[in-house]
């Protein structure tokens, strides 16, 4: 299992290694996005958390003596992988899903 929260906090995943979630947690103040937004928050949160449990395994794996060429062939991510795709993720998350407002 592996966890993911949002810049602010607002929503948090828990999920399988593969990335399906195993627990939601959102905020009131969440609610009142437009539900495909939010939604999407709440994929790319399940992405994050699944790369931090195949970076997690990748390392359980090279501590328990695995040879590098197997753990190569299973495709787990790297924690260059994982940091990368954060930042991109932040940049991302960053940008309003609209410019208008409610008044």
């Amino acid at each position: 299992m592996a966890a993911a929260t949002s810049r602010t906090g607002g929503l948090s995943v828990v999920t399988t290694e593969q990335g399906l979630p195993t627990s939601v947690r959102i905020e009131p103040a969440e609610l009142h996005k437009d539900p495909a937004i939010l939604a999407g928050e709440v994929l790319r949160l399940c992405r994050q958390a699944a790369m931090r449990a195949g970076v997690a395994r990748r390392e359980e794996l090279r501590a328990a003596g695995v040879g590098a060429d197997i753990i190569e062939q299973m495709n787990l991510p790297r924690p260059d992988d994982l940091a990368r795709a954060e930042y991109e993720d932040d940049s991302v998350a960053g940008e309003p899903g609209s410019w208008m407002r409610s008044i």
